[in-house]
């Protein structure tokens, strides 16, 4: 292939990936979207924090993750399987990991596999509202 052509279609390619990571942006934000960091393995200490953008659809808490080109959620939790375990202060570095002002919330899944969610406080409140609003019969756990 020749020099050249590298040279014109690269730029292209470039502007076409950062014209896709602006739109699916404003696609997840216009939906309600709020910036959360999740750690799914938060027992690992090797595990970091993860940046995206979580969304409440219907049942579900889903979370796309910022630097990805995927269109559909990188994860989905059932409002019915999230249990709030714990309530902290982002520790150390995660100040700098997570959204300004956040707090950590210890979510157990019931399947044994806890998650920590970090949100800044209006995230906090909607996401604390999404979860009190649960169908009647089902108890929420504030741990």
């Amino acid at each position: 292939m020749d020099v050249s052509l590298i040279v014109l279609w690269l730029p292209l390619a470039l502007l076409l990936v950062a014209v896709w990571y602006a739109l699916r942006w404003v696609r997840m934000r216009r939906g309600g979207g709020v910036s959360v960091a999740l750690r799914w393995r938060p027992d690992d200490s090797r595990e970091g924090w993860h940046l995206g953008i979580g969304r409440y659809e219907g049942e579900e808490f889903v979370w796309y993750r910022v630097w990805s080109l995927r269109l559909k959620p990188d994860r989905v939790y059932r409002r019915e399987n999230l249990e709030i375990a714990d309530r902290r202060d982002p520790e150390g570095y995660e100040s700098y990991a997570v959204p300004a002002g956040s707090k950590v919330l210890r979510c157990d899944l019931g399947s044994g596999n806890p998650i920590e969610i970090a949100m800044g406080p209006g995230a906090l409140t909607g996401f604390l509202s999404w979860l009190e609003s649960a169908p009647p019969g089902r108890r929420v756990h504030w741990g």
